[in-house]
């Protein structure tokens, strides 16, 4: 127990008090994390975490796999299970912000293997993940530029992510939060072109209410289709997390995480819902070009082909150059992601330990280095035969994301156990989930299932293709493979829960927090006009 306590402070000893000036830092004393990300920052990351290519390029292909109905009600299932795990996380991130803190909560509240699992499994999700968008950068390049080989814009993409993570977590968030500005910006204005060419306001043919009575719809190929887009938005919501990982650098996760988690259901509803009820408006589920839009084929996209009803000759020109932030902005989170949490495994000594070195300006710049490298070779991978490795590498990461919500929610579930059996009254978290514990086992419930099923094309074959099996879960496969291999080698306990620690990296409530005052009031003490709260609500709910 002692030496537990121990390694989970020596975790801990990273986080940095902003109010720490460099000066009183002695020379032989290690670099922390600086706490440099604001509220602004963590809102835009939490946001632009779930808007992808899934949103702008495989929604499409969803429409066309389960009807205009059968994709907007998994979409809403999946975004209620999103919610679910993001107040899990947001409830335990806020109570004790640590940087990379799913493997650490479930060390800490499940037993050391899970932890082990997930953190590898997270890891290697955005490493792999960085290699796949240098592969995307350079298809879209090539739109515009055929006579450079591709190889080349893949590594000017590296390079630039590189720097952006290389220098101060300021500057990414920074980055991150301009990245994100203009994935909403681009939503947004779709969804109001998409109600005036659905209402023929603008443009020519509008569809409307009919293509949900045309042969077949709403409900294309029934429970089968509705599963199908249940996979599909699954992935699509992959890396709305990362707000876990920014917790350990946030100036104030008292406000900013629970903030984040709380505008993660309207945002859902707002870009995704709303995007996914516009294209189904306006564009039947029976156009072929829905059904081949995956990857970067921005022609098809249904968003270009909305702006294009709406008159727009240049909305392929746009929406690549989206999609070109878009996967910039993907790689960038990837290396902030898979670095903070090689970093985090480090110091639960479950990675070599030079990657918790953190230099003067607050960066762990081996495991930046460390992450950008494994980008690098994966994506080395699929410019040799076939692409077969690369094609398992990104087949062994396909449901991380899912494996990650599923082992949140059950840390959860631990962490408010011990929080209750030790005494603690919950009025002293910064953040309280709702619906305790049933979102948490609604989450397990469905993750398991679209884990379980998001592989079983490959047993309607006849016969059976055993390699087709096998690259459909190989991603399950190494999480099991990591969870019992370290089970057998260090034979961990099950963490009791009289022996959680809640204590090691929480960070005290302020007075104003505790009585419910903070935010009324301004800096010289004055009282805080109701109007000027509420508005500030508003703003936070928008922004």
């Amino acid at each position: 127990m002692d030496s537990e306590k121990t390694q989970q402070g020596d975790f801990c000893r990273t986080i940095h008090d902003e109010s720490l000036s460099e000066e009183s830092i002695s020379v032989n004393e290690p670099h922390h994390l600086k706490r440099n990300l604001k509220a602004r920052h963590i809102q835009m990351i939490a946001l632009g975490g779930t808007i992808g290519t899934g949103l702008f390029v495989a929604s499409g292909k969803a429409i066309a796999t389960g009807g205009p109905a059968g994709s907007l009600l998994a979409y809403m299932v999946v975004g209620i299970l999103v919610f679910c795990v993001m107040m899990s996380l947001g409830e335990m991130a806020a109570f004790i912000p640590i940087a990379g803190s799913f493997g650490h909560f479930a060390t800490r509240y499940v037993d050391s293997s899970m932890g082990f699992c997930v953190g590898w499994v997270y890891w290697a999700n955005w490493a792999v993940g960085v290699a796949v968008e240098l592969t995307g950068v350079a298809m879209i390049m090539e739109y515009w530029i055929d006579s450079i080989n591709s190889v080349v814009w893949s590594i000017i993409a590296l390079v630039i992510v590189a720097c952006f993570n290389l220098f101060s977590v300021k500057g990414y968030g920074e980055v991150e939060y301009w990245f994100s500005f203009v994935k909403v910006v681009t939503v947004v204005i779709f969804i109001i072109v998409g109600l005036c060419v659905d209402t023929g306001s603008i443009g020519g043919t509008n569809y409307g209410a009919s293509n949900w009575h045309i042969p077949g719809a709403p409900f294309h190929d029934g429970f089968l289709g509705f599963f199908n887009c249940l996979i599909a938005a699954a992935f699509s919501f992959n890396g709305v997390e990362i707000v876990g990982i920014t917790a350990g650098e946030s100036a104030n996760p008292h406000k900013t995480v629970p903030s984040a988690v709380k505008q993660v259901f309207v945002r859902i509803v707002l870009f995704y819902v709303m995007t996914i009820l516009v294209i189904g408006l306006n564009i039947p589920y029976t156009d072929p070009r829905l059904l081949s839009a995956s990857g970067t084929n921005v022609a098809v996209s249904p968003f270009t082909l909305v702006f294009e009803m709406a008159g727009a000759a240049w909305a392929a020109d746009v929406m690549n150059a989206i999609l070109l932030v878009t996967m910039i902005s993907a790689a960038n989170s990837g290396v902030y992601s898979s670095s903070r949490t090689l970093m985090a495994l480090a110091q639960d000594g479950k990675a070599p330990k030079f990657f918790t070195f953190v230099n003067r300006f607050g960066i762990p710049i081996w495991a930046v280095l460390a992450s950008c490298l494994i980008g690098c070779l994966a994506f080395l991978t699929s410019l040799f035969g076939s692409g077969v490795v690369f094609n398992w590498l990104t087949n062994l990461t396909s449901v991380a994301g899912l494996i990650t919500w599923v082992i949140i929610s059950l840390t959860h579930l631990r962490f408010r156990k011990g929080l209750l059996a030790q005494g603690y009254d919950l009025k002293s978290l910064p953040y309280v989930s709702l619906l305790h514990p049933f979102c948490d086992i609604f989450s397990i419930v469905i993750g398991i299932i679209v884990i379980f099923g998001q592989g079983y094309k490959t047993f309607t074959t006849n016969p059976i293709d055993a390699s087709n099996v096998i690259a459909a879960y190989i991603g399950l496969i190494f999480g099991i493979v990591l969870y019992v291999g370290h089970k057998v080698v260090r034979r961990p306990a099950f963490v009791k829960l009289h022996e959680m620690d809640f204590e090691t990296g929480r960070i005290p409530r302020t007075k104003e927090e505790e009585d419910g005052t903070d935010g009324m009031y301004d800096e010289n003490g004055n009282p805080v006009p109701r109007w000027k709260r509420y508005y500030r609500k508003a703003l936070n709910i928008i922004a």
